[in-house]
């Protein structure tokens, strides 16, 4: 009875914000409107209806879909059960849905419309899956017959679950890539994700009077876990939609005379680009955010011209840290031009060398963190947690330097990880599926700056003699076996990759080489 005075889990904050706020406009997605009331009804009624399928506290969860009114239902739903949310990159290929299908132990999958094929294919892969419900999107559909539907989950019984949780339980598991070609499960537990809900609010100064568009996908722990959670923490109206593009977000923004918006660079980039700029009311849309990669200084000023009301923050962080751990404010956005900013409310930050002591202004070092906030672990994984906790601080595989006033430039990736239009690609998982391609004598996957991408996935390849490689089939080959995303969108043939006299390829001077290659890329 105590510890139930004392919870305090992300099923407990739908709870407050809906004895606050019953009348609140909580959630808009297509045709479907919900007030905070509702929402909380609905996700008692979604809890109990899951658990009445045989859903049990600890249990993990998948879901492929886009966003959608359902999908931030059964995000609540499962926390309010006890269960865990595995969410999946719905980008991946079956292969790669089922890898963590697998690992994760999942007997149950939640699938969107366009998610079902895939689904069910990576499901047949030697996974746990046993069944399969099917969320609606924003546009009005029905639940093929095979499948179980939102709707028919529904149970009857609104009252909430009796789940008795604690604070310090496994909330989900979101896979994140590494250098190593198979990704690792990210253990998060309520109160980390809710210590860092606590960061987002006070630094991103989100508020009950936000109306807040949710473009990004929900599967990636920044919008789901600094927009959306917090967005619902304080009593926001969360406009969502699973259709990321220009016109769409411009549309949205436009008809509920949003305030609030967060994209990668990429996108700002696209929405700057789009005909429908100019012609389309943003005058209400006073915070903007972006995270996932450096804003380039240029377009920074063409924001401020061009919306001259908004104010900008940059996020930084990474899935290990739920995932915010530094920011850069609007009155350094220009002062500070490609900072990722101070540490956070609830994080400790440092920039140290390899004998984990604070390297000096100027210098190159790793950074690391202790918080609250932080991952228990990797899910299954004993060595490589051991190994990123070591040192009693978390290492975040990034490397960066720190000025005299504490801002931080992140400077390049200790883990080769690539961050191409706000999606993580391990370079080295690139690499080995160009190395089965015959004919290939070394690959160097490298990130180029890229007016659009940001980051550009770049194959830099030397041939074995008489072989017969060209750019095209490089792609192909890849496109073949890889998610979109990390197919290289160029390849480069070279006769020697540069080497340092241990023979480890300097990929830090294959991106000086070519640095400018897209440059004067179609943005």
């Amino acid at each position: 009875m105590f510890a139930t005075t004392r919870s305090h889990t992300l099923g407990d904050v739908l709870r407050r914000t809906a004895a606050r706020l019953p009348n609140k406009t909580a959630i808009v997605c297509g045709e479907v409107q919900w007030n905070y009331a509702q929402f909380n009804q609905l996700c008692n009624r979604l809890a109990n209806g899951l658990a009445g399928i045989g859903v049990q506290a600890g249990e993990r969860v998948a879901i492929l879909s886009r966003n959608s009114h359902a999908f931030a239902a059964m995000r609540f739903a499962l926390a309010r059960l006890g269960a865990v949310l595995v969410p999946i990159n719905f980008m991946l290929n079956a292969d790669e849905c089922a890898y963590i299908l697998r690992h994760a132990g999942a007997r149950l999958l939640c699938v969107g419309p366009d998610m079902v094929e895939l689904g069910k294919a990576a499901s047949q892969l030697d996974t746990a899956v046993e069944r399969m419900i099917w969320l609606p999107g924003e546009d009005p559909a029905s639940p093929p017959v095979d499948l179980l539907g939102f709707e028919a989950l529904l149970s009857d019984d609104d009252s909430e679950p009796d789940a008795q949780l604690e604070s310090s339980a496994l909330l989900q598991i979101i896979y994140t890539s590494g250098t190593e070609s198979l990704p690792k499960g990210a253990m998060l537990t309520h109160e980390a994700v809710l210590w860092e809900y606590v960061s987002c609010v006070v630094e991103g100064e989100i508020a009950e009077n936000d109306l807040m568009v949710h473009a990004l996908p929900l599967y990636h722990c920044a919008q789901l876990d600094v927009f959306l959670g917090p967005g619902v923490y304080v009593g926001a109206t969360n406009v969502i939609t699973g259709k990321p593009t220009p016109d769409n977000i411009m549309a949205l923004l436009a008809k509920h005379g949003a305030n609030s918006f967060f994209a990668p660079p990429s996108i700002w980039i696209a929405l700057l680009r789009s005909p429908q700029f100019d012609t389309t009311d943003l005058s209400r849309l006073a915070k903007g955010y972006y995270g996932a990669a450096i804003m380039p200084v240029e377009v920074l000023k063409e924001i401020a011209r061009r919306l001259p009301q908004i104010r900008l923050w940059n996020f930084y962080g990474q899935t290990e840290i739920a995932p915010l751990a530094t920011v850069l404010k609007p009155e350094d956005q220009l002062r500070k031009a490609g900072s990722a900013g101070r540490a956070v409310l609830n994080v400790q930050t440092r920039v140290v060398d390899d004998q984990m002591n604070d390297v000096k202004v100027g210098e190159i070092g790793e950074i690391v963190h202790r918080s609250p906030q932080l991952l228990t672990g990797y899910f299954h994984d004993e060595e490589r947690t051991a190994a990123a906790f070591a040192g009693g601080w978390f290492h975040s595989g990034d490397l960066a330097m720190i000025d005299d006033e504490g801002y931080i430039t992140v400077v390049d990736r200790k883990k080769d990880m690539i961050k191409t239009g706000g999606e993580n690609v391990a370079s080295r998982e690139v690499e080995e599926t160009v190395y089965r391609l015959d004919g290939i004598s070394e690959v160097a996957v490298i990130g180029l700056p890229h007016p659009y991408w940001i980051e550009a996935v770049t194959a830099v390849v030397v041939a074995k003699p008489g072989a017969a490689l060209s750019e095209e089939s490089v792609i192909a080959h890849c496109r073949a076996q890889m998610a979109p995303f990390k197919v290289p969108k160029k390849v480069v043939f070279t006769d020697a990759l540069p080497k340092n006299p241990s023979g480890k390829v300097l990929k830090r001077e294959l991106r000086t080489r070519y640095e400018t290659l897209m440059a004067n890329a179609p943005a």
